[in-house]
């Protein structure tokens, strides 16, 4: 069994050092402790801060080769919620839109799905890992006005997680919907205690431990799948 995956900087392994002061790629993240875990190849197509639009343009990219892969792993929705700060900084009162309205995200993550069964693959998609508010807000409005951006969240830093929150229930929706295996690495992510010591500083990327955590669970997840190639396999 093979994979390939489509995603943002969560699933390419992107986490912020303390020590560097700066985003650096994980050695260790839970697509290469996976692969490294269970056998199984995969190929990591993910991109530092793809949304679904600028995911669906790699993946056409790479339509040609997706048929070669038995699954196609998609994670997305962390970059489409956020927002343009710094113009939200400048300006609290205008109808400031996320950075592909969520409306706009379901389309397109639709069409990604049918695109990859259209080349031969098994979309399976992931839930958005989880945010720790107060973090994510001190680091998107350094240098900024934080008075104003605190305005356009309601006086209310927790309203970031219940955005971004509608977006995972969304991926939640459109899995359902169109049937697609949905693996839980939120879930995962807080069931854990003090799930906030998961995350890095910028209070939205999983820290090595938290891509641990995700590890665990998917490589579980992986296993089971590769079970039920094999069973299907021997009974053809």
């Amino acid at each position: 069994m093979n994979i390939c995956v489509f995603g943002d900087s969560i699933t390419k392994g992107v986490v912020f050092d303390d020590v560097k002061n700066k985003y650096t790629f994980l050695k260790d993240s839970f697509v290469n402790l996976v692969q490294a875990e269970t056998s199984v190849e995969i190929k990591n197509f993910a991109k530092f801060g793809s949304t679904t639009v600028k995911g669906s343009e790699i993946m056409k990219k790479h339509e040609d080769s997706i048929g070669d892969y038995d699954y196609t792993f998609l994670e997305f929705g962390g970059n489409d919620c956020d927002f343009l700060w710094s113009e939200i900084a400048e300006d609290p009162g205008l109808n400031h839109q996320s950075l592909v309205p969520i409306d706009q995200f379901r389309q397109i993550y639709i069409s990604m799905i049918a695109k990859v069964r259209a080349c031969g693959s098994h979309p399976v998609m992931l839930t958005l890992p989880p945010l720790v508010s107060e973090r994510f807000f001190s680091w998107v409005s350094r240098g900024l006005d934080q008075n104003n951006i605190m305005k356009f969240l309601g006086g209310d830093a927790e309203y970031i997680y219940r955005w971004h929150g509608q977006y995972d229930l969304m991926v939640r929706e459109i899995a359902a919907e169109q049937n697609v295996p949905l693996l839980d690495i939120r879930s995962a992510v807080l069931s854990q205690p003090d799930y906030q010591s998961l995350v890095c500083i910028d209070g939205m990327h999983p820290n090595c431990r938290g891509h641990r955590v995700i590890a665990d669970f998917l490589a579980k997840a992986v296993k089971e799948l590769a079970d039920a190639d094999s069973a299907i396999a021997k009974t053809a």
